[in-house]
């Protein structure tokens, strides 16, 4: 009698040991898959910065072209106006002075700010 209460008494520590190593295995398992998630995220993350500086650059590079470009059309329209303001005074002063209505009251000498 006493050699079974023995043999279950070591069937029951076997039994412990081996509910604790199964235990163990799976903490183990768990804090694996825990950095393997971890490690999958943190490369998503930087895939995600690397897109996010890619975008950003060529929305630097895009604003960049398109202030080039407002730039140009500025200088463009600002070098066409000031030809159209020197053609139209000479215009408006001839067509003051030829027209027969009322002539301006604005001295020649100021008609270039009007």
């Amino acid at each position: 009698m006493q050699t079974i209460k023995e043999k279950i008494t070591d069937l029951k520590a076997t039994n412990k040991a081996k509910s604790e190593a199964r235990q163990e295995e799976k903490a183990e398992k768990d804090l694996a898959k825990s950095r393997a998630d971890v490690a999958h995220e943190i490369r998503l993350a930087k895939e995600a910065e690397a897109a996010m500086d890619r975008h950003v650059s060529k929305a630097v590079e895009k604003a960049a072209n398109y202030d080039a470009k407002v730039a140009e059309e500025k200088q463009f329209d600002h070098d066409k106006d000031a030809l159209n303001n020197r053609h139209g005074a000479t215009n408006e002063r001839s067509a003051a002075n030829h027209s027969g209505g009322k002539a301006s009251n604005i001295p020649s000498h100021l008609s270039k700010y009007v």
